[in-house]
């Protein structure tokens, strides 16, 4: 049975969500986005990926600020939705959105509930060193990330996997995962699993003062925060090249032997190996300023980086 879909979300994230819903045959009849935001070297107003993807089939797109006013929730609950679908979009609903379709509101998260609630769960499960993380449909309540889980898809976290390649495999999985929860609730049979009261944690929204390496943790710690942060904000140290220390982005490491004062290059036969507070890490892809990332051979091949130096 097709239903009445308000589809709530921002980033490029959502948009396998959006598009496998308009594709299994529901009728998305509006989507919330957050609104147009300064983007590029002229900071001209740029939609939104879901915005954009919404408009490419048509459905009318509402970018409100803030859904906390009178105006706002009349507005969404005379949309009479069956179900509203929330993918990352952004904003906190408040109880008179999230009474107002049918159905309530299914939301689709990144994490093995109640594991990381909140923001940023796929950068914090691989900083975090977890070997595993899971997609899944919860029916949202008023706390955060608090409502009972629907539907739910476990995924390994490779040694080496980058949170951009696990935001890219949640997201395919997370489309999939929701028209079959859209597809049990059209036949009264999507059942409700409430979360465990213990092994609650918190995904906070990733902060520019924790994106620095800190070369007196373990290789290991140090090697979960490259790829925890990889490719976007992007972990990054200093590097004295040209006489003077300027900024780099490692978007790709691997754990070493080796060891030193931590933040020395130990090592440069192939790639820079630097020595951590124990062990050492291989720099296996950085990013110069203004530059396109390269591997670490290609950047000792064209950087002033010797062997003692030392980093930050």
């Amino acid at each position: 049975m097709s239903l009445r879909v308000v589809f709530m979300g921002t980033p490029e994230f959502s948009v396998p969500t959006l598009m496998e819903i308009v594709g299994q045959g529901h009728d998305v009849i509006a989507c919330y986005s957050q609104p147009p935001r300064p983007a590029g070297r002229g900071m001209d107003l740029k939609k939104s990926p879901v915005h954009e993807a919404a408009e490419s089939f048509a459905i009318p797109v509402f970018t409100p600020k803030s859904l906390k006013d009178a105006e706002e929730q009349e507005k969404f609950a005379s949309l009479d939705a069956d179900v509203a679908v929330v993918v990352a979009y952004g904003l906190l609903l408040p109880k008179a959105v999230l009474d107002a379709p049918q159905y309530g509101c299914l939301n689709l998260h990144a994490s093995m509930l109640p594991r990381w609630r909140g923001a940023a769960p796929i950068n914090r499960a691989v900083m975090a060193g977890d070997t595993e993380t899971a997609v899944q449909v919860m029916h949202m309540e008023e706390g955060l990330d608090t409502g009972p889980v629907c539907m739910s898809e476990t995924v390994a976290i490779g040694a080496n996997m980058t949170a951009g390649e696990l935001h890219d495999q949640l997201s395919g999985l997370g489309g999939d995962l929701m028209v079959r929860a859209l597809a049990a609730l059209s036949r009264g049979a999507l059942g409700e699993q409430p979360q465990a009261e213990e092994g609650v944690t918190y995904a906070a929204k990733l902060s520019k003062q924790e994106t620095r390496i800190d070369w007196s943790k373990t290789a290991e710690e140090v090697h979960n925060h490259i790829r925890g942060l990889s490719p976007f904000p992007g972990a990054w140290c200093e590097m004295p090249l040209g006489g003077k220390p300027e900024r780099v982005k490692v978007l790709r490491s691997s754990v070493a032997g080796g060891s030193g004062a931590p933040g020395t290059v130990i090592g440069m036969a192939e790639v820079p190996v630097i020595s951590c507070g124990s062990g050492a890490v291989r720099l296996e892809q950085v990013q110069r300023a203004g530059k396109k990332p390269m591997s670490g051979a290609d950047f000792l091949r064209g950087a002033s980086l010797s062997e003692g130096a030392r980093l930050d």
